[in-house]
């Protein structure tokens, strides 16, 4: 039927588009969160869960926006409970996790054992039928997690006994989302279309856990309103699609490596926006990520094609 032409096309291309280009879709995903940090402190005192549900509503909604002309994109819904099992638990549950490690640890100490994910990302895809993981991919995470360490680490303040919940919260999440990515390679049929589903799913679930734990703020400004719609479309919008892509289509080892330039270069937009200062462990940091990306990306970036 000609109505299903265009979707046609859409499928086509991305069934065979090639792991290079995956892989460059998939490192937009890793920009894009990067800039998760600044754009929340601009979005004002909203809660948590509240924030999660408005901005996942939003990207969902992203998401729907491209199946116009599409007909048969909505069929991408019709997925077995287990698909939706991993698309829900990996969004929702990884960030239900992760603003309990918020709410209960030191942020610093939080986020540095949530990173561990893209270590376990590219340990976890020697597993996959069809994957070999090689000694550059390992060096290339280690110095990604170094880097990381070393980013944090003049952060750190200790931690007591009440905020063991929070850092145990923090490790299960960068195990949730690295066992997502991975299982979303051994799901590659599911069209990415289907994230517009999980992400309105995570946004019914946080308003849930709003509803029971927070109190509503609204925004109070312009910025603040443009600020969520800005994350809505972007890091919790347009990434996931990205990330969706590169995990099924692209070189998982690389984007696994790369994903430690999120920290990085987080801390490089809030020292731009004037919420951090400059240091020699962040150059030093820096130095590490970057190198450490290159090496993982060896295969990559010598590849003549």
């Amino acid at each position: 039927m000609p109505g299903h032409v265009p979707g046609i096309r859409v499928l086509r291309a991305f069934r065979s588009m090639n792991p290079r280009t995956a892989t460059l879709i998939g490192l937009t995903a890793i920009l894009m969160w990067s800039l998760l940090s600044v754009m929340t402190v601009a979005t004002g005192k909203i809660p948590a869960f509240q924030l999660a549900a408005m901005t996942f509503a939003i990207g969902g909604l992203v998401g729907l926006l491209t199946w116009i002309g599409r007909g048969e994109a909505a069929r991408s819904l019709r997925q077995p409970l287990v698909v939706w099992a991993v698309g829900v638990g990996g969004l929702f549950g990884y960030h239900a996790l992760y603003f309990l490690a918020l709410r209960f640890a030191p942020p610093a100490e939080a986020g540095l054992l949530n990173y561990l994910w893209p270590l376990l990302i590219v340990l976890f895809s020697s597993l996959l039928p069809g994957e070999r993981l090689a000694v550059h991919h390992i060096i290339g995470a280690v110095l990604g997690l170094v880097g990381t360490v070393l980013l944090l680490a003049g952060n750190t303040s200790g931690f007591a006994p009440g905020q063991l919940p929070g850092l145990i919260a923090a490790f299960i999440a960068a195990f949730v989302w690295a066992t997502y990515s991975v299982l979303s390679r051994r799901l590659k049929a599911v069209p990415t279309d289907a994230v517009a589903g999980f992400c309105l799913a995570t946004a019914a679930l946080a308003a849930l856990m709003h509803a029971a734990l927070e109190t509503t703020v609204w925004p109070e400004t312009t910025l603040e309103w443009l600020s969520v719609i800005a994350l809505g479309i972007g890091p919790v919008g347009a990434a996931f699609y990205a990330w969706d892509i590169g995990m099924k289509r692209g070189d998982i080892r690389v984007l696994g490596a790369a994903s430690y330039a999120t920290p990085l270069l987080s801390t490089g937009f809030l020292i731009a926006a004037g919420f951090a200062k400059a240091s020699a462990n962040i150059a030093l940091a820096a130095i590490l990520i970057a190198g450490g990306g290159l090496i993982a990306a060896k295969d990559m970036v010598l590849r003549k094609r």
